[in-house]
């Protein structure tokens, strides 16, 4: 798959789960398959393995494999072009792999979130999401990913101090001059929850904890 070889690719996963005969060794091969699947463009294949991956994941009751099989459910969804639906799932799948603390999974449904997010219209909220996993893709030197997201991605970010968006320094001004989230959200035709969201990553990148460090460090920097 990361080479391109999208045929191979599944020709060998539907090999190894036909070959893989007890539940666990084919529960570790699923999420692969509904993944290979989908960018083959079977979707049809990407749901029943969806649904058996879920249905595994039921029995088991390992909260590991329910945050795959949500993940998986997630994807199939937005490939049948039902993104409402896909995004209440992913979100689900999102706080499941916070709540195992696993950050790499959790980015990779960011990226899902995202495109479902973008898919609905919301062009704000899928580049919040985009930049949120890149951030994480970055830490954490998953290249093939990053290149990825970046590809996904409809804005780069600006060569600025901290590593701020262009957008994100527009609403750190904003910050700056003293405006409440609530007032920036009717400035900018944004929803206040994307907003509260921009104003956590701001200070996730800046290393700050307040609106007056933020503001601060916008002065020391130039960016005002």
């Amino acid at each position: 798959m990361a080479q391109g070889q999208v045929d191979a690719a599944r020709a060998a996963i539907r090999r190894l789960v036909d070959e893989a005969s007890d539940r666990v060794t084919r529960s570790n091969l699923l999420a692969a398959y509904v993944e290979i699947m989908l960018a083959a463009g079977d979707v049809s294949a990407a749901r029943v393995a969806a649904d058996e991956l879920s249905a595994i994941a039921g029995d088991l009751g390992a909260p590991l494999l329910g945050a795959v099989a949500a993940q998986a459910q997630g994807a199939v969804l937005l490939g049948e072009g039902d993104p409402p639906a896909a995004l209440a799932v992913l979100r689900g799948a999102w706080t499941a792999w916070q709540e195992l603390e696993a950050p790499y999974e959790a980015a990779r449904v960011r990226v899902l979130v995202g495109l479902a997010c973008r898919k609905l219209g919301d062009q704000e909220g899928a580049e919040l999401e985009l930049d949120g996993a890149r951030r994480v893709f970055q830490q954490l030197e998953a290249t093939p990913d990053l290149a990825r997201v970046q590809a996904l991605s409809q804005t780069k970010a600006a060569k600025i101090a901290g590593g701020l968006t262009a957008r994100e320094v527009q609403l750190l001004r904003l910050v700056a001059a003293g405006k409440t989230n609530r007032t920036i959200a009717a400035e900018l035709v944004l929803s206040e929850r994307t907003v509260d969201r921009h104003v956590s990553n701001i200070f996730t990148k800046l290393g700050v904890s307040s609106r007056a460090a933020a503001t601060a460090y916008a002065y020391e920097h130039q960016l005002i």
